[in-house]
């Protein structure tokens, strides 16, 4: 399958193109390029000193679709993985929503960070937060990442609580039938799912509650 999450995709405005289109039938609006430009810039601000890195802990870790310097395994503190955003877009419709990762409150997160170019921090840091920051849903986080050679500091994508997406509260039963039925223009949140284990278990990086999810998913498809 062509790959629509691309970093060409993500330069050309393909991503906002389409939030704009379906905007009439989602009702959500999706930030300007001004809007974003203005909240990097609020946020490289208050950068830390030294090189600038960013964790990823879905996507990001099988398809960063921007250029860096370094890659490391790497374990956060005070934000864990969860399946705990709805999206009517990408991964899901507005009858059937999807859901994607974020880091919500609380426990730790293994996951891979990658070292932004030093020459061209602002260049690979905007086609990230151009993909993440399309909408309310995420809020821009600097986090201590440990990797084995030492700790760094990172840009990573904490999930906005405020955000009416916010989908913190589902059972598992019910994050178990989205991620089985839902779908959308950038594929299946199925495919979602077991990417980012398949990716985990490349790295050597466990998570009992993804792959507990993806024996729940495979069985919920195998029964209809």
């Amino acid at each position: 399958m062509t790959n629509k999450l691309s970093r060409e995709s993500i330069r050309d405005g393909h991503v906002y193109r389409m939030l704009r289109e379906q905007q009439h039938i989602t009702n959500i609006r999706p930030l300007t390029d001004a809007e974003r430009g203005a909240a990097m810039d609020r946020f490289l601000a208050h950068a830390p000193e030294g090189p600038v890195w960013v964790f990823g802990y879905g996507s990001l870790i099988w398809n960063p679709a921007f250029h860096h310097a370094g890659r490391e395994t790497a374990r956060i503190w005070g934000l864990h993985r969860a399946f705990c955003l709805k999206t009517p877009l990408g991964r899901g419709s507005v009858e059937t929503p999807g859901l994607v990762l974020a880091l919500d409150n609380g426990g730790s997160c293994n996951g891979v960070a990658y070292r932004l170019p030093d020459d061209a921090v602002r260049e690979e840091l905007k086609l990230v937060w151009d993909r993440e920051m399309a909408l309310d849903s995420y809020r821009a986080v600097w986090v201590r990442a440990h990797t084995p050679e030492g700790p760094v500091n990172a840009v990573t994508f904490a999930i906005n609580r405020a955000s009416e997406r916010y989908a913190g509260d589902l059972s598992e039963a019910e994050q178990v039938r989205l991620l089985a039925t839902a779908s959308g223009y950038l594929g299946s949140c199925r495919e979602y799912l077991d990417n980012t284990v398949a990716h985990l278990r490349e790295c050597g990086v466990g998570d009992a509650y993804l792959f507990r999810l993806q024996k729940l998913v495979e069985t919920y498809a195998a029964d209809g």
